[in-house]
């Protein structure tokens, strides 16, 4: 048997932008992504604290320690510039695999979305 588990998770960021005009997915700050192992073109889920909503999309990267986090095409209607989202991605492994394994969590400061 395989079970979904999570992978990488960037907690509680702040969205920097929104931009409804481009082609979809979420960038992020290459300086996070590398932190939570979550790769250019990786499915990730959204979760958005202000109003609840949860998406999946595609990360691309962003330029590195600027701190964006921007919200492409349709996913633009979900968050508005300066809510607090939280960014997970999951993995696929054996129930054996996932006994042993240890997700990378990332913890950014929330003002600016640098790491600690």
């Amino acid at each position: 048997m395989q079970i979904h588990v999570v992978k990488s998770k960037i907690h509680r960021v702040k969205v920097t932008g929104a931009d409804l005009n481009y082609i979809g997915s979420i960038t992020i700050d290459e300086a996070l992504m590398e932190a939570s192992n979550i790769f250019e073109g990786e499915k990730v889920s959204i979760v958005n604290l202000n109003n609840g909503e949860r998406l999946e999309t595609y990360a691309i990267t962003g330029p590195r320690n600027s701190g964006e986090i921007t919200l492409n095409g349709p996913a633009a209607r979900k968050v508005h510039k300066g809510d607090i989202i939280i960014i997970i991605a999951y993995g696929i492994l054996t129930c054996e695999e996932a006994k042993d394994f240890k997700p990378a969590l990332v913890f950014p400061n929330e003002h600016d979305n640098s790491l600690k």
